[in-house]
């Protein structure tokens, strides 16, 4: 035998092995629709409609950038289109009540996510699900109870 013989190329062997499932391909291909739905967090409930378009955020008859200033919010309720690779593809109506800033925040979306897998479910639904953007955040505030000072806060004991 030959000493090119008894070399293996190395196309044969994997150079890595892994568990992670592979990124689905086609991603940024969702249904451009319209569609509609509801998020809530805490105390806010954001109802929101999708429109094909450029990309262009109202909320509340305001901005994105002037409705929440904080760029975490902005980064938080942009996820599911970045996730999903449409971005600037729809363009987002919401109106939000109740709550403060970051439970409005959440809500909004939870919203664009309910309203991206109504659109084009086959798409976007396992994205969506696997990142956690289609389940509602349960936790709320604890409610006062009698004889205690806030929801857990009890009054200092004394022995004497």
């Amino acid at each position: 035998m030959t000493e090119t013989e008894l070399e293996t190329p190395e196309e044969e062997a994997p150079a890595f092995y892994t568990t992670e499932t592979p990124d689905v391909p086609g991603r940024g291909q969702s249904l451009v629709a319209p569609g509609r739905a509801l998020g809530r967090r805490k105390e806010a409930v954001a109802r929101v409609r999708l429109a094909p378009g450029s990309g262009r955020w109202t909320i509340n008859g305001r901005e994105l950038e002037d409705y929440f200033p904080n760029k975490l919010h902005q980064q938080l309720v942009r996820s599911p289109f970045a996730l999903l690779d449409i971005e600037g593809k729809f363009d987002v109506v919401a109106r939000i009540c109740g709550g403060g800033a970051s439970g409005q925040a959440g809500a909004l979306r939870l919203g664009v996510a309910r309203a991206l897998n109504a659109i084009d479910e086959e798409h976007n639904r396992a994205a969506l699900k696997k990142a956690g953007y289609l389940t509602r955040d349960a936790r709320v505030t604890e409610r006062k109870k009698a004889g205690l000072k806030k929801a857990r806060k009890a009054p200092q004991y004394s022995k004497r």
